[in-house]
């Protein structure tokens, strides 16, 4: 059935359903997806993307709404199942190296009310280390802790999650993916909703983890900070529009083809000017 409207999908776009499965991953990668094609009701939603997000970078995915950002980072953790493609990380099937990765969802779709401490949030990231019916111990908890120092969170440790402003929230979210020791990173819309100082905060800490050689994904609206913030984009609508180092593929020719008449009038940012948001 899965095949079936595999080929639909690429009927009604044109093509032909065989490419969707002659992509091969090539080379090292963090993160490299081949044809990968998400659909929901049988409108693709994500349509034979190949992408591949280095080792030791920092990249942002970028696109208007409905681009298909976020499904693309749900279908390579397996959140919303794939119509065609492949996924590896480092190399890898996910499900054979799920413990190198780590994910911060949008916070828009938590539950705030549900009663958990700040520090139990992140404790929340290591039972996959311990096990769902392991015990947590010193080590985890210290582990924690440390996180939440690092993203400037320790006096907020017994806090509840919900008493949180929304800065602080993600700031919590970032510290449970920290703990986990993630050799990759993938964050949606980390910087949605927070303040000035939180956003910096964030960034100075992803910087860091770069820095260490780890790779951090982001799903990123706000074009005005794509340049000083990351070394690699990856531009989306439904297709891949342009990906590679951000001085070559972030340009205005690339992000008119991705936004279309979203962009509107805007020029491309430049780097000493700053840019209107998009979606």
């Amino acid at each position: 059935m899965l095949k079936r409207l595999a080929a639909g999908v690429a009927s009604a776009l044109n093509t032909d359903y065989g490419a969707l499965q002659a992509h091969e991953i090539e080379g090292d990668a963090a993160l490299a997806v081949r044809g990968l094609t998400v659909s929901y009701g049988g409108a693709p939603v994500v349509f034979s993307v190949d992408a591949t997000f280095p080792e030791g970078t920092m990249s942002a995915v970028i696109g208007p709404n409905g681009a298909g950002k976020s499904t693309m980072l749900k279908a390579a953790l397996g959140i919303v199942p794939r119509l065609s493609g492949k996924v590896e990380v480092f190399g890898a099937p996910f499900v054979d190296v799920r413990q190198a990765v780590a994910y911060v969802p949008q916070r828009a779709s938590v539950d705030w009310d549900f009663p958990t401490r700040a520090r139990d949030v992140v404790l929340m990231g290591l039972y996959r280390r311990v096990g769902l019916l392991g015990r947590i111990g010193a080590r985890e908890r210290a582990a924690a802790d440390a996180a939440l120092e690092r993203v400037g969170m320790s006096g907020f440790a017994e806090r509840q999650i919900g008493q949180l402003s929304g800065g602080q929230q993600q700031r919590v979210f970032l510290a449970r993916a920290l703990a986990q020791d993630a050799r990759l990173l993938l964050l949606d819309e980390p910087f949605a909703g927070v303040d000035a100082a939180t956003e910096r905060a964030i960034i100075a800490v992803l910087h860091d983890l770069k820095a260490e050689g780890r790779t951090v994904v982001a799903v990123h609206h706000d074009l005005s900070t794509v340049r000083a913030t990351f070394d690699r984009v990856l531009l989306l609508n439904v297709r891949k529009i342009a990906e590679g180092p951000t001085e070559e593929a972030f340009t205005e020719e690339n992000l008119r083809a991705a936004y279309g008449g979203k962009l509107g009038a805007l020029a491309l940012p430049a780097q000493d000017a700053p840019a209107a948001s998009l979606h």
